[in-house]
């Protein structure tokens, strides 16, 4: 006989709930009786997050600041799916155009994450995008400030070890595209 660990919500309530953001206090039941009051889940919307390639084997990076960390950073386009993206791919599609102007015929899903499973709502799609070609301006949020940055695809290990890039789903979804284009190997 299989145990179960899940626990049971007995209350939830909101303390902090907006388009970005919510914050929920659970009163939960662990499978042994042992009641956890509060636990906190911070509920975001679904991410995504795309690897592009160039045909001369360059990764599209965006340059932007980062108020939790206070420092400008290079990212991977990424963001939330939005209400009108039926699929995790058509954020993709969007969000690479809009920060970067980049677009490709062929996207791949290359794996899904979890932020943080012990208090994170939500998953992250990766997605590589291969082939990519500049045809259309930045479309940038009014809080966006984006550089466009183009990576030799040969220097991303280098990026990683100097701390250029530090986003840890960023890094993972890296991994995820390289792993798909045979670039990760162990001997």
């Amino acid at each position: 006989m299989v145990n179960s660990f899940d626990w049971i919500v007995l209350n939830s309530r909101h303390i902090v709930k907006d388009r970005w953001i919510s914050l929920r206090s659970d009163t939960c039941q662990m499978p042994n009786g042992t009641i956890v009051d509060p636990y906190y889940v911070l509920e975001y919307p679904t991410w995504v997050n795309v690897v592009a390639l160039t045909k001369n084997q360059e990764i599209v990076l965006v340059k932007q600041y980062r108020h939790g960390l206070k420092k400008t950073i290079l990212e991977l386009p990424s963001g939330a799916v939005e209400a009108e993206d039926i699929l995790p791919v058509e954020a993709a599609k969007r969000e690479l155009l809009e920060e970067t102007g980049f677009t490709s015929n062929n996207f791949i899903e290359t794996g899904i994450l979890s932020p943080n499973p012990a208090n994170h709502s939500n998953l992250t799609y990766c997605f590589l995008a291969e082939n990519v070609e500049h045809v259309a301006d930045l479309k940038l949020d009014v809080t966006e400030q984006i550089d466009v940055v183009m990576l030799p695809l040969e220097k991303i290990f280098e990026a990683i070890d100097r701390g250029i890039l530090l986003q840890t789903l960023h890094i993972s979804s890296l991994f995820f595209a390289l792993k798909k284009l045979g670039k990760v190997q162990f001997s």
